[in-house]
């Protein structure tokens, strides 16, 4: 299995998911504003709600399931 998708799969990846995603969120709100700030906050939402709901959009891209279960269970 590919390194990178262990990790978004896993415990601390699913952290640093969703944390990446609010960042991005608070970074289009805050400080950028306008049209590029709801921009960036609709590309922060792909990550956050990724590790809220445990799934990994990268994982199909290496004949990986989405779920981030089923990606641990293939250890």
């Amino acid at each position: 299995m590919n390194p990178f998708i262990a990790f978004m799969a896993s415990p601390t990846g699913r952290i640093v998911r969703v944390v990446a995603g609010l960042v991005l969120i608070a970074l289009g709100w805050l400080v950028i504003g306008g049209t590029v700030g709801i921009i960036v906050m609709i590309v922060g939402l792909v990550p956050f709600v990724a590790g809220m709901l445990d799934f990994c959009v990268f994982a199909p891209l290496f004949g990986l399931p989405l779920s981030g279960p089923a990606i641990r269970a293939k250890k």
